[in-house]
């Protein structure tokens, strides 16, 4: 017979050992988080195995299919290994390693349109895809699980560029991953253009919406128009309240402002293709046609001074819908825009539209009136028909703003949600590309505590918060799903006239925004993306981007700042 005793210890002895054992299995998962390659988006599904693959000047890229996508990674590898790696067609050599490239149709139903595989042994790591797209974005996982030295602009010598056994089968959630940038407010160059264009795509992003135009400047060079770059593209300061030095887009003549010409929209639609980004262009209208109308003020309606910022924050410029040589203006612009960019969608705005100076022209009244037109709205939706059918003629779809909804949405458009309407137009059978200021608005700010941040446009967007966004409305029925085309991230550059301040404001942001757009909901973890961030910033140091530091925190536990205060901000130099 056992004593009490006796039972107490063996039941002490059995717990300890229970306890101890869980204590192994908890050191070891922890080792393995430690461990696990930090890629960002995080793949669809991934298991890492025994052993690494040596990247060596020995190494040889071969491809079957995707021949560019192959030589853009061997690009990118030789900047910072110094390695030139030979490119060629698939081939047999033994004995060698090998990173293989296999376009492979036959997975379309699978991996879809930008889906891959990723096998890494000790002798060979391969990409397979059934697009080119997929083969891309496959490398960028490559480049991710190498050391973050890879991503160095110049050689690095002293590291040793392994890449860990793993097994990857990946595809994105949604089809629009994307981010718009605002180049009316404050110009950006090309080659600023075109960096960000890089860090997008190394974040599997696929789409930039190029905000050309708006009241602060237009920005694209229309051959049949030319004052509206000579006039439109010019103002006489930053404006804004911002320091003179905050940028250095000023002309010979001292005037703030620039544009890019054909062959520059050219070039950058080009660097987008190449790595798998397609470019939606933004021509404003109705409203937001300061900078048009300043230079062609006869297809305006009640158009006031060219001024930035606007008198009291009124938009007093907008088109004229009774004047038909309006819309014959705006076939001719489009007609080129058109050529330029060959992607699916035209973006017309539609957003903000003050209705004032159609209800106090006779001439718009009268037109509302032969129309059988109620109100402003249905003349703002009268007028967006309108367009559509030039933009549908050019073999482009439309695509607007929440507001296009106002007055009846135009048949075959596209809506982005911003301020609401998502929900609506998805339940009547339109696609939507959701972007509400809530979580997609990347020019807020990033702390409660102001002064301690660069002055922003206002609103407060902590990373945690872009992090959880659910693109789907909660209350859209799944037969709607597919209809939610994804997701972007904007930057409205009223406050960030300089590439410093709008990379601060991009990331880690749009690494997140990247994640919700491309990772599968059930698999996202806010602690596990902060675990891979502190590696992922390390890339963005190679890179030369100007991101907000995860030491800094979320902002969210800061002092928030009274709205009556005026804060002493930081400002960020464009130097």
């Amino acid at each position: 017979m056992v004593s009490a005793a006796a039972k107490y210890d063996l039941v002490i002895h059995m717990k300890l050992k229970a306890n101890i054992g869980l204590l192994v299995f908890l050191l070891a998962v922890a080792a393995f988080a430690a461990n696990e390659p930090t890629i960002i988006p995080q793949p669809q599904k991934m298991v890492v195995k025994d052993g690494v693959f040596e990247l060596t000047p020995k190494t040889k890229i071969t491809y079957a299919g995707g021949e560019a996508e192959a030589k853009l990674l061997a690009e990118k590898l030789c900047e910072s290994t110094g390695f030139k790696l030979p490119v060629a067609p698939i081939s047999s050599l033994p004995g060698q390693c090998e990173i293989l490239l296999l376009l492979k149709p036959d997975k379309l139903e699978t991996l879809g349109n930008e889906g891959y595989e990723l096998s890494v042994t000790q002798k060979f790591a391969t990409i397979t895809a059934p697009t080119t797209a997929g083969l891309f974005y496959g490398a960028q996982t490559l480049l991710q699980l190498l050391p973050p030295e890879i991503f160095a602009t110049n050689k690095v010598s002293g590291v040793k560029w392994e890449i860990p056994c793993v097994e990857i089968t990946d595809s994105p959630r949604f089809p629009w991953r994307g981010l718009m940038l605002d180049v009316s407010r404050h110009f950006f160059t090309k080659q600023e253009v075109e960096k960000l264009l890089a860090v997008m795509a190394l974040h599997k992003l696929n789409v930039f919406h190029w905000h050309l135009v708006d009241d602060g400047g237009w920005r694209i060079e229309i051959k049949k128009y030319p004052k509206l770059t000579s006039v439109g593209a010019w103002r006489d300061g930053v404006g804004f309240g911002l320091d003179t030095n905050s940028t250095t887009a000023y002309g010979p003549d001292g005037r703030y402002g620039g544009f890019y010409t054909q062959d520059d929209i050219r070039e950058v639609v080009a660097y987008a293709a190449a790595r798998h980004i397609t470019i939606v262009p933004e021509i404003e209208m109705p409203g937001h046609a300061l900078a048009a109308l300043a230079a062609y003020p006869e297809f305006g309606t009640g158009f006031g001074p060219f001024c930035v910022p606007l008198k009291g924050g009124v938009n007093r410029g907008i088109y004229s819908p009774a004047n038909e040589q309006t819309f014959q203006f705006l076939d001719d612009v489009l007609t080129e825009v058109a050529q330029l960019f060959p992607g699916k969608y035209i973006h017309i705005g539609g957003d903000e539209v003050p209705k004032a100076p159609w209800k106090n022209d006779a001439a718009c009244q009268s037109l509302m009136k032969r129309e059988g037109l109620k109100n402003e709205e249905e003349l703002q939706s009268w007028f967006i028909c309108r367009v559509e059918k030039m933009v549908n003629a050019k073999g482009k779809t439309l695509l607007g703003w929440s507001e296009i909804l106002q007055g009846g949405l135009a048949q075959n458009a596209t809506v982005m949600d911003w301020i609401g309407g998502g929900y609506e137009a998805a339940s009547r059978g339109h696609d939507v590309v959701m972007s509400p200021k809530t979580h997609c608005y990347l020019d807020f700010y990033q702390s409660r505590n102001r002064a301690a941040e660069p002055h922003a446009i206002g609103g407060f967007l902590p990373l945690q918060t872009v992090n959880a966004f659910e693109p789907i409305p909660a209350k859209l029925a799944p037969e709607f799903h597919q209809h939610i085309l994804g997701a972007q991230g904007n930057i409205w550059t009223e406050y960030i006239a300089n590439m410093k301040h709008l990379e601060y404001m991009a990331f880690p942001r749009l690494a997140a925004l990247a994640e919700v757009t491309w990772s599968p909901k059930e698999t996202r973890n806010y602690d596990d993306f902060l675990r891979r961030l502190k590696t992922h910033e390390q890339r963005l140091d190679q890179l030369g981007v100007n991101y907000r530091k995860f030491t800094l925190g979320d902002g969210t536990d800061a002092t928030p700042v009274k709205p009556e205060a005026k804060p002493k901000t930081k400002s960020i130099s464009s130097q």
